[in-house]
């Protein structure tokens, strides 16, 4: 059995992502890292070449400026990385630039890896998440955040990245998954409030087209109001090792009240009935979970 790795990147000084970290955290359990560099406006290329480690062989990208709508040119990079693996790889492993793995998950993928292998039933892995939000020490628990997706695909050239690459599909057709019993750490919400803000308008030039309404948002204040949540908790557990020196250098505060809850009545009664039964209802899957 092979595992590769793969992941896109573009610009990740400049949007503070923790590429270095995301990439880092699997590479224990891939035989071989694809990382996909776009046409980056800072030294993008040169902090992944700083990782140093011989699993990883960097490509170069030119993003497509016309997909702007919908995030479609994630898609289409991280398709492009994916047909970069090793044609004999058995598994995909997919990490976005601002997610990572904690180290104690790593056996238990690995050992779902080598258990499906075989089954070719099994197209992709599922994966649950936890959303950091604001610092490391909260995390989101509304339904506004998407609570499992798929990280590892079979190395089928069939599949493709799915709308901005949340998840991955055959044509229309959903993944057949089993679970893993891992989480995979998204801090793609975790920057002081000024550098949140960058990000957003740096990440929406992927998203939108120029009309009046994004030209003055693009003007706005570079300051994000982390106070519009609608539901957090606190973390409570251990960060993967790789973030440790992200985290001492974090330079920023920002402190919650979580007694307070912004819900409609109808996401009161939703989240209230998934905090007690475990069950989220009317959640849009995209997968099939084998029995």
């Amino acid at each position: 059995m092979k595992v590769s790795g793969f992941t896109i990147i573009k610009n990740a000084i400049i949007n503070d992502y923790p590429i270095v970290e995301a990439i880092s955290s699997i590479l224990p359990v891939v035989d071989e890292m694809i990382v996909l560099v776009g046409d980056s406006s800072d030294a993008t290329r040169e902090l992944v070449e700083s990782i140093n480690d011989k699993k990883i062989k960097i490509f170069d990208s030119v993003w497509d400026q016309s997909l702007r709508t919908g995030g479609k040119v994630l898609a289409v990079e991280t398709d492009k990385a994916f047909q970069l693996i090793d044609k004999e790889s058995t598994w995909a492993f997919y990490i976005q630039a601002d997610e990572a793995v904690h180290e104690k998950y790593l056996p238990a993928i690995y050992e779902a890896c080598e258990k499906y292998k075989e089954d070719l039933r099994v197209e992709g892995l599922l994966f649950k998440y936890l959303h950091f939000y604001g610092t490391y020490d909260y995390v989101g628990d509304s339904r506004q955040w998407y609570n499992r997706e798929i990280r590892i695909i079979r190395n089928h050239k069939s599949i493709h990245a799915y709308r901005d690459a949340q998840g991955f599909r055959k044509g229309k057709v959903k993944l057949k998954v089993k679970p893993v019993d891992a989480y995979i750490y998204h801090y793609g919400w975790v920057k002081s409030p000024a550098q949140m803000k960058k990000k957003i308008k740096e990440v929406s030039r992927y998203w939108h087209e120029e009309t009046q309404d994004w030209q003055n948002y693009m003007k706005s204040e570079d300051f994000f109001n982390f106070e519009e949540f609608d539901s957090l908790n606190k973390f409570q557990g251990t960060h993967p090792a790789v973030l440790a020196k992200r985290i001492a250098e974090k330079n920023w505060d920002v402190k919650f009240d979580l007694s307070k809850k912004r819900f409609s009545f109808k996401d009161k009664l939703l989240y209230w009935f998934e905090k007690t039964t475990g069950i989220r209802l009317f959640d849009f899957k995209n997968y099939k979970i084998i029995k």
